[in-house]
């Protein structure tokens, strides 16, 4: 936890930028860093790392991966991976050594799909909208804690699919996260617009409807560039759920960004074993609560989110992991014997 706070303590906020009801303080860094690694979605696109399913009979929850460069390459939690038999996240981010093969742990994002569309995975060019982000990560903490590995809750993930899909009035052929994306770029490309770079920014805080929501760091600008556009529409996505209900779009103090890094910094964290490259760090304040890839001292990524209280707005998904469980323990159910099925094609 050590790395984490040493980082965060290094870090600025600057000014806010605003759209609607989604606002985003610019998280600054004073040193230059410059990336050692490729990201997974320059990787793949310049052939450099192959993703496929780990045989011809494929596992829902493990992927096949072999690097082909001399650089490591990172990978980040909720990037999504489209093709193959399903589409998939990557559950936790991971740090693949160069010159490697290997599996990692992923979950599907497209339930209703059991076969090929193309052998080899391509980038999907999009991160998981940050609601359902929070409750993988929630779970996947869990598990870490039990010492059980990154592993998350399949069926939820596909019940939170199904449900955003449905309030968003989204149907989708296979039950594809990425489709309600697309049904959605025109609005998601109001929200990109409006915000923008600026110099030394590693990261983000974001707010939606004047509540503080999550933060993204990463451990160079260069990086964080590259995943602006991407993480700008994972938030954006929960704030379009509720932009259209507001009477008003309630103004975010930077107080309340300070106060949220501040008990960030005050974490109890735990160390974790980890794919390839690095360790896993779980966190976990009174307000809120993530995990951050490091490779040694380094942070190369971190993401927190606001822990659940009273004042949720249930419309944007922002509910306690296990209270959602509960409220849909029949479609558990069902989607975990689907899940089941499918394991054993």
């Amino acid at each position: 936890m050590k790395s984490v706070v040493s980082f965060l303590q290094d870090c600025r906020l600057g000014k806010k930028q605003v759209c609607r009801n989604l606002t985003v303080f610019p998280v600054l860094f004073p040193g230059v860093i410059e990336p050692y690694y490729l990201t997974l979605e320059l990787a793949i696109d310049s052939g450099l790392l192959v993703v496929t399913e780990v045989d011809a009979s494929g596992n829902v929850n493990r992927l096949k991966l072999r690097n082909n460069a001399k650089q490591p390459i990172l990978l980040v939690e909720g990037e999504e991976l489209k093709g193959a038999k399903q589409n998939r996240i990557v559950n936790a981010s991971f740090l693949i050594a160069g010159k490697t093969a290997t599996t990692i742990p992923v979950s599907c994002v497209e339930e209703q799909r059991w076969h090929y569309d193309t052998q080899k995975f391509s980038s999907g060019k999009k991160v998981m909208h940050a609601s359902l982000r929070r409750e993988v990560q929630y779970c996947l903490r869990d598990n870490l804690s039990r010492g059980t590995g990154h592993r998350t809750d399949q069926s939820a993930i596909w019940t939170n699919i199904a449900e955003k899909s449905k309030r968003m009035n989204v149907q989708s052929p296979t039950m594809a996260m990425s489709y309600v994306f697309e049904q959605f770029e025109d609005k998601l490309s109001d929200y990109s617009d409006s915000f923008h770079l600026i110099e030394q920014q590693v990261g983000a805080l974001f707010a939606i409807d004047g509540m503080m929501t999550g933060l993204e760091c990463f451990a160079c600008s260069d990086t964080f560039g590259r995943f602006f556009d991407k993480l700008i529409n994972s938030y954006a996505m929960d704030a379009i759920e509720s932009v259209d209900k507001a009477k008003d779009f309630p103004s975010v103090q930077p107080g309340k960004a300070k106060a949220f890094v501040e008990s960030i910094k005050k974490a109890k964290g735990q160390r974790h074993p980890v794919v390839s490259v690095g360790a896993t760090i779980s966190f976990e304040s009174r307000i809120a609560a993530g995990t951050a890839l490091a490779d040694g001292e380094t942070v190369l990524h971190l993401s927190a989110f606001r822990k659940a209280d009273g004042n949720s707005r249930s419309h944007v998904g922002f509910q306690r992991f296990s209270a959602r469980r509960e409220m849909t323990h029949a479609k558990t159910r069902r989607t975990q014997r689907r899940a089941n099925q499918e394991k054993k094609r």
